[in-house]
C-alpha cells in the first residue's frame, strides 16, 4: 500500500474498505451505519421491493428528492415477481433515473453517497444499484461580478462543477472537447475537471497536467487556488502562472488556442494554462469590440500598468536625488507643498500607499454598499484631512490616486495585485539610490520575467524569445480576418485558425 492509500484509508474501518455487498442487508447496513456514524444528515429509507426487505441510503440536501421519489420510490413499491428480482432486472425494467450503475464494493457506495448519489441495496442481492439523482440548492447562472463587459455574453460559471462544464460546451460543440475527471483532497473527495481539444492541445502538455495533478497529496481542496499553487512552476514568484476566469467564452477561447482548462467542483473560478505575461492584460471583451477599439484599450492598459508599478518610485527619486529633471515652476510648486511636510518622500509614499491599500481591502471585506462608500468617502476624506493637517504633500496625493487608478485597469485581478506588492520595492529602491535604483529594480524584474515558465512556455512569449507571426496578439489586436493563425507556441499541431483571404471587400456595382 502506498502512501496515498494509507493516508486515504486510515481513519476507515478495515470492513469498508474490503468488503463487497453481502447478500444479507441488514449486514449491510450495519456496517454502513457504522461508516456514517453520528452523521445524522445521511439517511437509511426503509422499503419493501417485492417481498424482501430494502433501503434507500442518500444525504439529505444533496439529491434530488423529487426525482427519487417519482423515478425510484413509485416504481419499487409494486408488486414485482420474485423470481426475476436481480439487480440488472431492477436497473432496465423498474428504476428510470437517467443513469444507473451497479456496484458491489461498500467502500464505493460510501463514496458515491457522500457524491450526492443515491443508493438502492435489496436483501439477496449482492449487487447495489447507484442512482445518479444529485440536487440539492446551487446558485443560477449569473454575470460573474470579478469581469464584467459591455459587450459579450453575460454568464458566467458557478459552484456546480456539471454546469460549468456543460456551459463550456455549450461554447464548443465540438467531439475533440475531452474531459478527464478526477477526485483531489483525502477528505474533500472534490472532483476536477481537466478540459482540453484533442486536435490541438499538445500531448505532452497534457500529460504534465495530469501528472502534476496526480502528485497532488492533500487533505482537503475547498477552491481552485489550492491547485493552482500546487502544479505551477514557480510558486515563491510574485507573478501568477495560471490564469483563472469567472467566464465561459474565456475558456472556451483559451481551449480553442490549444491550451487546457481545470474546473473545480465548488467554486466558479476556473483555470487556463499555459499563460504569458501578455494574457493577463487582455480581456475577453478585446475580441467582441472591433479592432480599432481594442488597440486603443490595449495600449492604455500597458501605459497605465507601467505607471502603477513605477509612477511613485519615479516621483520619490525625482524629488530626492534629480530635482534638475523637474522643470523651475513645477519644481517650486513641489517645493512650497513640502515645506511643512516633517517626513521625507519616501516615508510620505509609504504612508499614503498603505492608507490607500487598506481603504481599498476594507471596501473589498464590507458589504457591497457600504463598501463603496467606505472606499470613496474615505479615500477623499482621508486625503483632504492629511493634506490640511501638513501630514502629506498634495502632489503626493494626486501620484497615490493616479497609481490606484491605473492599478484598476488591468482586466486580471492576481496580476494586479502582484503590481501592488512589486510597487513597494521599487519604492525603496529609487528613495535609496534614486533613477538608479528604479533601473535596477527594472532590470531584476526584466530577468525574472523572462526566466520564468508556465508549464515550459516563456512567460514573455512572444516577445523573449521574439516570434513576429504571433506579435498580431500582444500589444495591438489586429482584425478577424487577419488572425489566420493559432499562437504555434500553445498549440504545434493545428496552427489553422481560418481561411485565408476573409477580408471583406465591397460589391463591384
Amino acid at each position: 500500500m502506498n502512501h496515498r492509500q494509507l493516508y486515504q484509508n486510515q481513519d476507515a474501518p478495515e470492513e469498508a474498505v474490503d468488503t463487497t455487498v453481502l447478500r444479507d442487508i441488514k449486514k449491510n447496513i450495519d456496517i454502513l451505519k457504522k461508516q456514517f456514524d453520528k452523521c445524522s444528515d445521511v439517511k437509511f429509507r426503509p422499503l419493501m421491493v417485492g417481498k424482501n426487505d430494502a433501503y434507500i441510503i442518500f444525504v439529505d440536501g444533496l439529491i434530488d428528492a423529487k426525482s427519487i421519489e417519482f423515478h425510484a420510490l413509485k416504481q419499487l413499491l409494486v408488486d414485482l415477481p420474485d423470481d426475476n428480482l436481480t439487480a440488472e432486472y431492477l436497473e432496465k425494467n423498474i428504476v428510470s433515473v437517467n443513469q444507473v450503475v451497479e456496484s458491489n464494493k461498500l467502500s464505493d457506495l460510501v463514496k458515491q453517497v457522500l457524491h450526492g448519489s443515491s443508493i438502492l441495496l435489496v436483501d439477496q442481492l449482492d449487487k447495489a444499484l447507484v442512482l445518479d439523482a444529485k440536487g440539492g440548492t446551487s446558485r443560477s447562472v449569473a454575470e460573474p461580478d470579478t469581469e464584467s463587459v459591455v459587450r459579450g455574453p453575460r454568464e458566467g460559471f458557478t459552484e456546480n462543477l456539471g454546469v460549468n462544464t456543460a456551459l463550456v460546451r455549450q461554447k464548443i460543440r465540438s467531439k475533440e472537447l475531452k474531459l478527464v475527471s478526477k477526485e483531489v483532497g483525502t477528505q474533500t473527495n472534490t472532483t476536477i475537471a481537466i478540459m482540453y481539444m484533442e486536435n490541438l492541445a499538445p500531448p505532452e502538455l497534457i500529460e504534465e497536467v495530469l501528472s502534476r495533478i496526480d502528485r497532488i497529496e492533500i487533505d482537503a481542496v475547498l477552491e481552485s487556488g489550492y491547485i493552482e499553487e500546487l502544479i505551477e512552476d514557480s510558486p515563491a514568484s510574485f507573478f501568477p502562472q495560471i490564469q483563472n476566469t469567472e467566464r465561459p467564452d474565456t475558456v472556451a477561447a483559451n481551449l480553442l488556442e490549444g491550451r487546457v482548462s481545470i474546473l473545480v467542483n465548488g467554486t466558479p473560478f476556473a483555470l487556463i494554462l499555459p499563460v504569458s505575461f501578455w494574457q493577463f492584460i487582455q480581456s475577453s471583451e478585446d475580441y467582441y469590440q472591433r479592432f480599432h477599439i481594442s488597440i486603443f484599450l490595449r495600449i492604455l492598459r500597458v501605459t497605465l500598468l507601467f505607471l502603477a508599478l513605477l509612477l511613485p518610485a519615479f516621483y520619490i527619486a525625482i524629488t530626492t536625488f534629480h530635482q534638475d529633471m523637474i522643470p523651475t515652476n513645477l519644481l517650486f510648486s513641489i517645493a512650497a507643498s513640502r515645506e511643512a511636510i516633517p517626513f521625507p518622500v519616501l516615508v510620505e509614499a509609504f504612508i499614503m500607499e498603505m492608507a490607500f491599500e487598506a481603504l481599498r481591502e476594507a471596501g473589498i471585506r464590507l458589504p457591497k454598499v457600504i463598501g463603496q462608500a467606505v472606499s470613496i468617502l474615505g479615500a477623499l476624506v482621508i486625503g483632504q484631512a492629511a493634506v490640511e493637517a501638513g501630514i502629506v504633500s498634495a502632489p503626493m496625493v494626486i501620484i497615490v490616486s493616479l497609481t490606484g487608478i491605473a492599478s484598476f485597469t488591468v482586466p486580471r485581478f492576481n496580476m494586479a495585485i502582484s503590481i501592488r506588492l512589486l510597487r513597494f520595492p521599487m519604492m525603496i529602491l529609487a528613495g535609496v539610490f534614486g533613477l538608479f535604483g528604479v533601473v535596477i529594480g527594472s532590470i531584476i524584474l526584466l530577468t525574472h520575467l523572462n526566466k520564468l515558465r508556465s508549464f515550459g512556455v516563456p512567460y514573455f512569449h512572444p516577445l523573449g524569445p521574439l516570434k513576429w507571426s504571433e506579435l498580431k496578439d500582444v500589444f495591438i489586436r489586429v482584425p478577424w480576418w487577419d488572425m489566420d493563425q493559432r499562437p504555434e507556441q500553445f498549440t504545434g499541431q493545428n496552427v489553422v485558425r481560418e481561411e485565408k483571404n476573409l477580408k471583406p471587400s465591397p460589391k463591384n456595382n
